[in-house]
């Protein structure tokens, strides 16, 4: 079954001296900020469509790994996710670069890397992202 999930932005004002707002509208989880300035220089407490996709794909990706995980037989003890996503004023999204930390008993060090790349792969927000250059980098503890 398909299901679809909503967010909302309102924008006034142009876009260097303008600001605006984004809502989860699905969840009702909040509202937040952004501005071009949050976007380009410091957050200063507003967020940024780049900051919302890290989220989104740190999220999805732990989802992936955890469950490829689980389908080997090696569930994880916990799965640690970051996304770095780099953007550059003119030309866009450049790249994004996840870094993963597992804790999965009885698994191997490469084993473990090939269970992340394979949830690189798989993920559905990388999928949707494959226009960007996307790294990984994992890290294993048992």
């Amino acid at each position: 079954m398909a299901t679809t999930r909503n967010a909302s932005a309102h924008w006034e004002g142009s876009l260097m001296e303008g600001a605006g707002r984004v809502t989860l509208d699905s969840s009702g989880l909040g509202t937040f900020e952004v501005t071009w300035p949050a976007r380009t220089e410091a957050p200063n407490g507003k967020t940024s469509p780049e900051e919302l996709i890290a989220a989104a794909h740190s999220t999805c990706f732990s989802m992936a790994l955890s469950h490829g995980l689980a389908q080997a037989g090696t569930p994880a003890t916990s799965i640690d996710t970051s996304a770095a996503v780099t953007f550059k004023p003119g030309t866009g999204i450049t790249g994004i670069a996840l870094t993963v930390t597992g804790a999965v008993p009885g698994m191997t060090a490469e084993d473990f890397q090939k269970a992340a790349e394979d949830a690189k792969a798989g993920c559905p927000v990388s999928q949707a992202l494959k226009a960007v250059p996307i790294t990984l980098e994992a890290h294993f503890t048992e």
